[in-house]
């Protein structure tokens, strides 16, 4: 596993928290923070890390599988898939646009100017917050 990974839920979140979970890994292999070949922790070892169900880590590792974003062998674990990188950059582009795109048209919706729209994003940028932080 990368040096000083670290992963966290939110259970107020409108996200389920397996999604979460396979978002943080796809943030940190499109960051670079993961790379191909890197062990993310074992099954046992996120559930007691995100004090969260064996059963909820696993499906999130299966849909990375699913993904080829992931490799899962036996008495090896999970390590990150060669073809990793590329699709993640990918995803996390689509992913981030989509949510971007919804928050703008909420805040227009609302009567927000352009200049409040940007403050916000400023503000976001600069807190250091990290996905589904709960104290952010």
């Amino acid at each position: 596993m990368a040096q000083n990974m670290t992963f966290a839920i939110n259970t107020e979140s409108p996200i389920a928290v397996y999604m979460q979970i396979e978002n943080q890994v796809q943030f940190a292999i499109a960051s670079g923070q993961l790379k191909p070949g890197d062990r993310v922790p074992a099954v046992r070892e996120m559930s007691e890390m995100l004090k969260t169900n064996p059963n909820t880590i696993a499906k999130a590792y299966r849909d990375l599988q699913v993904m080829q974003l992931v490799h899962t062998r036996r008495g090896v674990g999970v390590t990150i898939s060669d073809k990793a990188p590329k699709l993640c950059r990918a995803n996390v582009r689509q992913l981030v646009t989509s949510h971007l795109t919804d928050a703008v048209a909420e805040c227009t919706a609302g009567g927000l100017s352009k200049n409040d729209i940007l403050g916000i994003v400023e503000s976001a940028i600069t807190s250091g917050c990290k996905p589904y932080e709960s104290q952010c």
